[in-house]
């Protein structure tokens, strides 16, 4: 694993804490601005950042992200080079691990080899591509592994059991449980297929498991973090930057949000549900 993403959760095992991985889309309102954003969730707590890459069909997100990306290709700066310029500025403000979210298309046109080199060059951690299907899953995973990245797998409450063995064979960093079928998007019921999900993969890798999708309230959070070791936020912090605007202090409001979010309840104080301090 990257050594990064490796440490993050052995600190947290050890701690007896639980993760927080939250996701923003690179240049959405401004490359400036998602620096600050990285940095701000770093002094938070997050355990690992999922920055999104832009992309134009962006077909596994709801519209909160589709449009996040929407602005930043618009805004002409978030192209992967400038991305990985930010990472490389962030490098000397945070230790958090960063992980690129994407789609292939982008760091197929980029070119794999340089898209992998020029990641590890920059500081980034890994990578997790939506689209990617197991064999191409599988080589990519080496090939990154040897620029000390690591490939994180996405798993769906629809994938069977063979497909999980297979997929947790390969996968590196964490494995990225998706909450309920469908697109990315804040929704109520999340516990009940999610929590089947990491059981099963709990029986084939002994990796940390994330749970996304749908997760937008400190109650979601902390319910998720009862059976899972970490807790993905996408699409409701996307959302607070979007309602701030282009003009807004888009930081401040993402610090009032994910701080509310982390909150620490009298309930979750007794059982050991806590955050990466």
């Amino acid at each position: 694993m990257s050594g990064r993403i490796e440490k993050a959760f052995r600190d947290l095992s050890k701690n007896g804490e639980k993760g927080f991985i939250p996701f923003i889309t690179a240049g959405d309102p401004s490359l400036k601005a998602t620096e600050e954003l990285i940095v701000l969730l770093a002094e938070l707590g997050s355990t690992v950042i999922e920055l999104g890459v832009p992309f134009t069909d962006p077909m596994a997100d709801g519209p909160v992200i589709q449009r996040s990306s929407q602005r930043a290709l618009e805004r002409g700066e978030a192209d992967i080079r400038s991305i990985l310029m930010t990472v490389e500025r962030v490098r000397k403000r945070t230790d958090v691990p960063i992980v690129l979210f994407g789609y292939m298309n982008p760091f197929f046109a980029y070119g794999i080899k340089a898209v992998l080199k020029d990641a590890a060059r920059s500081g980034a951690d890994g990578f997790l591509i939506t689209d990617l299907i197991d064999a191409e899953f599988a080589d990519l995973s080496r090939l990154a592994a040897d620029n000390g990245l690591d490939l994180i797998s996405l798993v769906a409450p629809t994938t069977t059991d063979e497909r999980i063995r297979k997929i947790s064979e390969n996968a590196r960093g964490f494995i990225y449980a998706v909450s309920r079928t469908g697109v990315t998007g804040k929704g109520s019921e999340i516990r009940g297929s999610a929590e089947k999900l990491v059981k099963r993969l709990r029986a084939v890798t002994e990796l940390p498991v994330a749970v996304g999708f749908g997760i937008g309230s400190r109650e979601q959070v902390e319910d998720v973090l009862e059976f899972a070791d970490a807790a993905v936020v996408g699409s409701a912090i996307v959302k607070v930057i979007e309602e701030t605007g282009p003009f807004g202090d888009a930081v401040s409001r993402v610090e009032s949000f994910v701080k509310e979010l982390l909150r620490k309840t009298e309930a979750s104080e007794k059982n050991g549900r806590g955050f990466a301090p």
